[in-house]
This record gives structure tokens, sequence and C-alpha cells, in this order.
């Protein structure tokens, strides 16, 4: 059977959201820790360990120290996570490893921690995403790693012999028989326009599965709102504007929206969010702010919003390839922001220039926060970025784009992104190792 152009691009496009979205509960960096000493834990027959070792990258490392982990009372820390991954985890749940603690496995994970068994460290010299358990029990040992994905198990090891053969394994980023690496490639060729495209072809069974991930992410916004989680950065946001102090506008809706849900997420509420390219708050910053557009201009074509969403997941996705899964930037600043404001553009009307002068907008005005960990203030940071999607597109519709003579901004919204990413390889490596520095002083 021959398959048209059109038809293979579209498989493509809808196997790379399949691929970079999946649910997560709580932040993915710890739960990846968690993931990596339960699959290690699963070698063995037993839960008691006499030592565990657990060895990350630095972004890793600093994203894990000072999340609240759901299901633990307010519980923050990578130790943490490694240890109640590998007394009480369930690793084929893959990024809701923590759905499998109760508060028996909690207190065997304390207890773990207080006797001083579980070090953790994390190295310079590694690029890209890592995470390593080591785990010993007596004269037994396990050890598994997980690199360049959250949830990529690429090795196993019982007892110093590596096992070949396990339904946790996946192959490597790099692999020639690996899918999300091929897929990434042929994302990253694209241009927007190419991913416009796309849009029309996404059938009912993509869309639907949009709308299932939209819910999910919704619902943490919904919580968090009503119980104003973590730092209630969105439930402070409702409660100045009840009082004047802040215009209800559609730049405030999307920020309001995009807060609360990350408030709820940072604040270890025990709800899975949609993740999109290894990041629930990444996943919500491209989601909800256009939820919160179609919500205030009253679009009722759920197709159009379903649309809009998956093509900012794709540009999404398409910034992170380039500047990279982890790095000193804010994913969901930069990336997420860029992909709902080209989705906001998309859903009011815009035309391949329009959405891309929203993309370029939005990274001239956003293109240096930082990333200094996963923590409740993300919310802060990410209720900011919704509200500048949303300006960023409503200025490109109505003419007003940043020019190519300023600053990092290229000729197109593409060379835009080519030129972040090489600011951000070449020019920020030195700030990553600064931004742990500081956070770890406050450790001493």
């Amino acid at each position: 059977m021959a398959f048209s152009l059109k038809e293979i691009l579209h498989n493509r496009a809808s196997s790379l959201i399949h691929h970079e979205t999946e649910p997560g509960l709580g932040c993915t960096e710890p739960a990846a820790v968690g993931l990596c000493a339960a699959a290690a834990a699963s070698l063995l027959d037993t839960r008691e360990f006499d030592a565990v070792a657990v060895v990350t990258d630095r972004n890793v490392f600093k994203n894990a120290m000072g999340v609240v982990i759901p299901g633990t009372g307010g519980g923050t820390g990578i130790h943490l996570a490694a240890a109640l991954g590998a007394v009480a985890g369930d690793p084929n749940r893959g990024l809701k490893v923590f759905e499998a603690v109760d508060a028996p496995g909690l207190e065997k994970a304390k207890k773990l921690l207080s006797e001083s068994r579980l070090s953790v460290l994390y190295r310079e010299d590694t690029a890209g995403l890592f995470v390593q358990v080591t785990l010993r029990a007596k004269d037994r040992s396990a050890v598994a790693t997980i690199t360049d994905r959250h949830d990529r198990i690429v090795a196993l090891t019982r007892d110093g012999e590596p096992v070949s053969v396990h339904p946790l394994l996946t192959l490597p980023a790099g692999d020639e028989m690996d899918e999300g690496n091929g897929m990434e490639k042929w994302l990253t060729g694209l241009g927007i326009e190419d991913m416009i495209d796309l849009l029309p072809a996404l059938d009912g069974q993509d869309l639907e599965y949009i709308r299932r991930g939209l819910e999910m992410n919704r619902a943490l916004a919904d919580y968090g709102l009503f119980h104003g989680s973590g730092l209630g950065i969105g439930k402070m946001k409702a409660s100045l504007a009840r009082q004047g102090l802040l215009q209800e506008d559609m730049a405030f809706r999307a920020g309001l929206l995009a807060a609360s849900g990350v408030d709820a997420r940072m604040g270890g509420v025990g709800l899975p969010a949609m993740t999109l390219a290894g990041s629930g708050n990444q996943g919500i910053a491209a989601g909800l702010p256009i939820l919160a557009v179609a919500e205030r201009a009253a679009i009722k074509d759920e197709g159009d919003i379903f649309r809009a969403v998956a093509l900012s997941y794709l540009i999404t996705c398409y910034i992170k390839a380039r500047v990279g899964r982890l790095s000193a930037l804010c994913g969901s600043v930069v990336a997420s922001g860029a992909g709902a404001a080209a989705g906001i553009a998309y859903l009011l009307g815009g035309d391949g220039e329009k959405i891309g002068g929203a993309v370029s907008n939005h990274i001239a005005g956003c293109a240096t926060v930082i990333c200094d960990g996963a923590k409740t203030s993300c919310a802060l940071k990410i209720g900011y970025a919704a509200s500048s999607a949303v300006e960023s597109a409503l200025f490109a519709l109505h003419g007003t784009v940043v020019p190519a003579t300023d600053g990092i901004m290229g000729g197109t919204p593409e060379q835009t992104v080519e030129n972040l990413s090489r600011v951000t390889i070449r020019g920020l490596s030195a700030m990553d190792p600064e931004i742990l520095a500081v956070m770890l002083s406050r450790c001493r």
C-alpha cells in the first residue's frame, strides 16, 4: 500500500507529539531519580539496602534539589527521591513512579536517609541528561542508568553482569533504531511554515489525545487556583484582580491558568501533569495559555484549539532540540512560551508570517530567563511567560515584530532559534555551574 507524502508527514508529527508527551507525577527530575532507583531495585529480591549511590548530571541535580515530591507531606530533595524509588517505587509506572509510595514506604525511605546509607554526587563532565543509581544489599548489587530522556533506561547491571534483555530497557539516544532520535532530527529540519502545514492532517485520535493532556493540566490549574498550592501565585493573581489591582484581560487569564498549574505541580499535589519534552511545567506552559485565550475569545471550535496546542508542542520541541533538553535557560519560559505564542497567533487567525513573528517577539523578550532549579517560584516565571506569549502573539498579529537588526534576532524565526541555540550552548556554558554553586552555598 502506498502512502502520500502528506500522510507520511502527518504520521511523523503525530508520533512525535505522542513520543514527547507523557503523564508524569511531580517534577520530572526527582521522578527520573526515583525511576532509576526503582529500576535497579527491581533486579534484586529485596528492598533492604546497605548502600544507595546516586550520580547525576548537573542539571538533574539542580532541578531535583528543592522541589516537593508528591505524597511526602512536603518532603524535598534528590536524596529522598532516590530513597523512595529504591524502597517503594514501581518502575513500571515510569515517571509516575511515586504513585506506588504509601505511608510505610515513606517511613522506610526516611529510615534509610537517617542511617546515612545514601550518597549523591553530580558529574561536571556529563553531557546531557544522566542518572545512575547503584544499590548494594549484602553481597548483591544492582545498577540502573538513565540517559538523554527522563524515562530512558539504557543499562541495567545485576551483580556486575549486564542485563541485556529486560522490559524496562530502552534504546540509547543516537542508536540508529531509536525512534525519538530520528523524529527529533526530522523536526529540526522543518520550518515553522512546514509545521503549520501539518496541522490540518491531524485526525480525531490525535486531537482527542491532546484534549486529554489539556484536561490533565487544567485539573492541576483548577486545584492550584482553589487551594493556593505552592507559592499560591495563581490564587494571589485572582485575589489582586478581585481587588481591582490587576486587569482581567486575555494576558492575565493566560498567566493565571499557567501559574496555577505550576503552583500545584511544584507544590507536590498528587495529580499527574501531561509532560512535554521531559517537563510537566513545559506541558502546562505550552498548552494552558492557548486554552485561556480560547475561553476569553469565546472560540468554540475544539479542533482549532487542539491544533493550536499541537503547533505549540511542535515548536516547543523544536526549540528544546536546538538548545538542549536541560540547559541554563528556563525551557518553560523560553521554549514553551514561544510555542504558546505561535499557537495563540494561529488560533486567532494568523498566517505563517504572523505566527513566526509571535515566536520571534517572545524570544526577544524572554531569551535570557535562567533555570535555577525546579521550585515553587517557577509559577512566577511561567505566569509571566504565559502573559508574554499572549502579548507577543497580539503584537505580531497587529504588525509589530522585533526586527532582525535587534540583538540575537535573525532574519527568520528559525534563524532566531539558531542564534538562541548558539548563545545557550556556547555562551552560557559557564552559567550552570555558577547557578548551582549559589544554590549549594545555602546547604553549607
